[in-house]
């Protein structure tokens, strides 16, 4: 009886009178009635009107024949036994043996399990899964021979759908107690349903899918890679954004080395043959793995036998497992990283040349250790090749901008000046810093030019653009700045010329003479000039587009200087302007590039407020000053230059200056001259006076010969002596050799041969001839 019970033939028991007392599952599923329906009813009811068929509970004829058995016990009749067999041409029964077939012989993990959640039937692939055979696993519930938390939501889903007879499906990671190690397993859940659609049982189909399910980790891995590489273009951050990736999803460690070369912003000449010394840019451990000792910034020494000397040598990808005859002989020769690797129970490991055309940068070693059980694989070999591959292109691009960031910055510090430690017009200090960040250096600049008549020249300068052509542009431009002054023309009158060599020169010039064909070089640029006299405390100022200075008097009261803006340089659009302002001794000037004042989310006006405060605070110097200016008002990052210059003023005390106004006769310089002596007399520089007579006869008899006007000659004393005759005449005079039949023309000869140098400037009603005497005996 048992067996009958078992079966899922479809039977039915009646007693002697007719009447069901046993219903078997296999009638119920051909049926439709449940048992409670069908014990204790006529056998009448199961049957067509004519006997011939048996009638389903929804009143339809179903294509099987009863076959009726007499049951006859100890020589009685007890009943009757009727099966159901397929009527002629009926494909019943071949369709039920092809259901078991495609049942037991399917490849996909089957198993169905009742209401409750315990196990009716599982097929073979199913059981090989468990671990177990199918009569150990019938009626048993999933949790009892599998456990662990994916098991336990596996069988809670069971029930659910059990509950709700609405299928699910969902994706479990685990490892089946016939497996080595984890799967990924596709799990999908469905009930089964009677005509009612009262769910009956419940049916789990579970597909091993971690063939597919490795190719999309690693296909994330890469869709990471290309999002997480190249974020910045700094060589050893690229390098960590690398390590970031791998660890922990791909490996249990990882260590990035570049030749020092690529570091520095160059390329390596070659592969050595021996032994290969690489700079470790970057290393990252999982945090629950042993580490291997080693840090960022070592130099690490690859012996010729290791596997980044040789995959750096073939230019291919090497792959090792432990124990390997490699291995062992790298091991022998760096018998202590080999105990390190042991005793974090490294297993396999992976080394890839960085390589950007052809040329190689450097290496990555990745392991795997007890943490991951499963070794790297050839399709692991495939993503670690694409991960350094794309690792390769951000690493030179970041080489690439150290190397074109270092070539601008370096082509900008020394085309900015070095400040003069004493000068007699002004105690100065200067701060320039590049753009914060990634940004590219700037044009910002500034200069201190010694001017004739112990005057100084104080300029500050910002070309639009960032890099090699905004540096150089920079470049030419104080180069015209300082030719200018050297002529000593007027603030005005200098940004006059300088705003014509802008608006005049190509574009392309500075691009092309640093190699850079085709980058557009930026026109524009604002400039500010100032020009100070300490003999009488002016300073004369004039703006091409540039934010005005910042004065601070003696007493610690800063005001914004009102200068005349003109516009930018190269637009020549207006005329340039000048203003003059009396600036007492000990006075601060500050003159800066809108870097240091210009925000993003703040008004300039507040930000010159702020900076004019900050000038207000007492220092000890200027030196301190122009530090804690900048600490108070640069952010970390930021996309512009800044130039700051800082001018403390002096003024020469009167007894360093003899002034006599001349009249237009000749017979007037011989008294000239003994008031020049008398005053080099008063000065102890007496070992001076032959020279200083001759110089000064010379100047002030040409000036009452082709001068004309007012005369007046100014001797100042500090460490030179400065000779200037001032007359109302505007033509320059020129030095030329005499021939020996000429009476004149050695005069200016003569001033040439005993000053250090001489020149013209003009005034706005004539000109001033200066000589300097630079050895005061």
């Amino acid at each position: 009886m048992n067996d009958v019970i078992a079966t899922t033939t479809p039977v039915v028991v009646a007693d002697p009178d007719g009447i069901v007392a046993y219903w078997s599952d296999g009638a119920r599923s051909l049926l439709g009635f449940d048992t409670d329906d069908v014990v204790g009813r006529p056998l009448d009811a199961l049957l067509t009107g004519d006997g011939l068929a048996f009638r389903h509970r929804q009143g339809r004829r179903v294509d099987a024949a009863p076959l009726v058995s007499p049951l006859v016990l100890e020589g009685r009749h007890a009943g009757y036994l009727l099966t159901a067999t397929p009527e002629a041409g009926a494909v019943g029964g071949t369709h039920d043996r092809l259901l078991a077939l495609a049942f037991y012989q399917n490849p996909t993990a089957t198993g169905i399990t009742d209401r409750e959640g315990r196990l009716l039937c599982v097929n073979p692939a199913m059981a090989r899964a468990a671990g177990s055979t199918e009569a150990e696993l019938r009626g048993r519930l999933v949790t009892e021979f599998l456990t662990g938390p994916g098991f336990s939501a596996i069988n809670r889903q069971l029930l659910r759908v059990a509950e709700t007879g609405v299928p699910e499906s969902t994706e479990a990671y685990v490892r089946a107690p016939g497996e080595p190690r984890a799967h990924a397993w596709a799990v999908d859940v469905f009930p089964l349903t009677d005509e009612d659609g009262r769910v009956q049982a419940v049916t789990t189909c579970i597909f091993d899918y971690s063939e597919l399910h490795g190719s999309r980790k690693r296909m994330a891995l890469i869709n990471e890679a290309r999002e997480h590489l190249g974020t910045s273009l700094d060589v050893a951050r690229t390098a960590g954004e690398l390590a970031e990736v791998i660890v922990p999803r791909f490996a249990d460690g990882v260590a990035v080395d570049l030749f020092d070369q690529v570091i520095e912003g160059q390329l390596p000449a070659s592969v050595p043959v021996g032994p290969v010394a690489l700079r470790r840019v970057a290393f990252l451990p999982h945090s629950g793995a042993p580490s291997v000792q080693q840090s960022p910034d070592d130099l690490v020494v690859h012996p010729a036998s290791s596997l980044v000397a040789a995959c750096l040598r073939s230019g291919r990808p090497e792959l090792r497992t432990l124990p390997d005859p490699a291995i062992s002989r790298w091991f022998q020769e760096e018998p202590a990283r080999a105990e390190q690797l042991r005793d974090g129970g490294a297993h396999s490991l992976i080394a890839v040349p960085l390589r950007v055309r052809g040329v190689p940068l450097g290496a990555v070693l990745l392991l795997r250790n007890a943490r991951t059980p499963d070794i790297f694989t050839p399709d692991d070999l495939t993503v670690s090749e694409d991960l350094a591959a794309r690792a390769a292109v951000c690493l030179d691009n970041a080489r690439r901008f150290r190397r074109e960031r270092g070539i601008a910055l370096g082509l900008q510090r020394m085309l900015l000046p070095r400040l003069p430690g004493q000068h007699p017009a002004v105690e100065t200090a200067a701060r320039y810093l590049p753009a914060g960040g990634e940004a590219e250096t700037g044009g910002d600049w500034f200069d201190v030019i010694p001017l004739p008549g112990a005057r100084v020249g104080l300029v500050v300068g910002d070309v639009v653009g960032h890099g090699l052509t905004a540096a150089a542009t920079m470049g030419r431009l104080r180069t015209a700045v300082r030719t200018l002054a050297d002529i000593d023309l007027p603030p005005e009158e200098l940004l006059t010329h300088l705003d014509d060599i802008v608006s005049n020169t190509a574009d392309t010039d500075a691009a092309s003479a640093f190699g850079l064909e085709g980058v557009a070089c930026d026109v524009g640029a604002t400039c500010l000039y100032a020009a100070y006299d300490p003999v009488v405390g002016i300073c004369t100022l004039a703006s091409a587009g540039h934010l005005p200075p910042i004065m601070m008097s003696p007493q610690g009261k800063a005001r914004i200087v009102d200068v005349p803006v003109g516009p930018p340089l190269g637009l020549s659009s207006l005329p340039f302007e000048s203003t003059e302002i009396a600036v007492p001794e000990g006075s601060v000037l500050a003159l800066f590039t809108d870097g240091l004042v210009e925000t993003r989310d703040q008004d300039i006006d507040a930000r010159l407020e702020q900076l004019r405060g900050l000038l207000e605070q007492p220092c000890e110097s200027l030196d301190e000053l122009g530090d804690g200016i900048l600490d108070a008002l640069l952010a970390p990052e930021r996309s512009d230059d800044v130039a700051l210059l800082l001018a403390r003023t002096r003024v020469l005390d009167r007894t360093q200056v003899g002034r006599w106004d001349i009249p237009a006769d000749p017979s007037v310089v011989a008294h000239v001259r003994r008031s020049v002596c008398e005053r080099l007399s008063e000065w102890e520089l007496e070992e001076s006076a032959f020279s200083a007579e001759l110089i000064v006869s010379e100047l002030v008899t040409n000036a009452i010969r082709y001068g004309g006007g007012s005369i007046r000659l100014q001797l100042i004393k500090d460490d030179t002596l400065i000779f200037e005759v001032w007359d109302g005449s505007t033509t320059t005079p020129h030095l030329r050799r005499a021939q020996p039949s000429d009476e004149g023309g050695r005069g200016l000869f003569l001033v040439a041969q005993l000053t250090q140098r001489w020149g013209t400037r003009y005034t706005r009603d004539g000109k001033v001839v200066w000589a300097e005497q630079s050895h005061l005996g």
